[in-house]
């Protein structure tokens, strides 16, 4: 006589439990949780100290003897160099606000001018840093979708400046805006595009989840980036459809 067979599902027709994982797959387990709760921790204290390294080595050289603990400590004491550092800024923060210090940078900058490939430098990286870390400003602040490299194809933006000048009125058609599209997982290499403002599509993400987004290649993702349209829509209709996306709006020249 045939036993008849046990119903899989258990009793009342619950799942049967998985089996537990033993021996040698429970060490594994074990092993990689640890991994994930140590690698981060220790990346980000080696770099950290990295850094801070870097810094000393900079700075230190320059402190006087008798200012630099290093001289009379059995010990060097690290992030000496990074306090000074800040420090010193502060302090060329505040003395570049009164009239001597501003007088004292225009003479530098003059100086500077007389130079032909130091001038052409010196202006640049001026103007990015004043750019870039303006306290109201937008640059690399206000993040956005774009159909690149080609049609059906989304890519994260970073949108900078509006055009303005010459380069407006080089471009054609109506106000274009300036965007950075980084690579990945490196975003400190990409491409400058410029394109219309009403191709853009500026999406509720902070800078930093973006670059989260960027150099996790995808695996990292913010809760507020909103999923893309379908790509067998027309573009305006996927512009138009989402309530959290909005067309980016062209900045008024200053």
């Amino acid at each position: 006589m045939t036993q008849p067979l046990q119903n899989p599902l258990g009793q009342l027709g619950e799942p049967v439990p998985a089996p537990k994982p033993r021996g040698m797959a429970r060490l594994r387990n074990y092993f990689l949780t640890g991994l994930v709760v140590a690698g981060p921790v220790a990346i980000t204290i080696w770099l950290t100290l990295w850094l801070i390294n870097l810094i000393d080595g900079w700075v230190k050289p320059i402190i006087p003897p008798a200012w630099n603990p290093n001289s009379y400590l059995p010990v060097a004491v690290p992030g000496l160099g990074v306090l000074a550092a800040m420090l010193g800024l502060t302090i060329l923060g505040f003395l570049t606000t009164n009239l001597v210090g501003r007088t004292v940078v225009q003479s530098g900058e003059s100086v500077l001018d007389r130079m032909p490939i130091v001038r052409s430098l010196y202006k640049g990286v001026k103007q990015i840093f004043e750019t870039v870390f303006k306290q109201d400003g937008t640059s690399f602040r206000r993040v956005g979708l774009i159909e690149w490299p080609g049609p059906g194809m989304w890519s994260i933006c970073f949108i900078t400046e509006p055009a303005r000048g010459a380069l407006a009125a080089g471009l054609p058609g109506p106000d274009h805006v300036c965007l950075f599209v980084p690579c990945t997982p490196n975003p400190t290499t990409g491409y400058l595009v410029m394109i219309e403002a009403s191709k853009v599509i500026e999406i509720g993400v902070t800078s930093d989840e973006a670059f989260k987004l960027i150099m996790s290649m995808g695996i990292i993702q913010p809760p507020e980036l909103t999923p893309l349209p379908p790509p067998e829509e027309p573009v305006a209709e996927e512009r138009a459809a989402p309530p959290a996306k909005r067309p980016v709006e062209p900045a008024a020249a200053q």
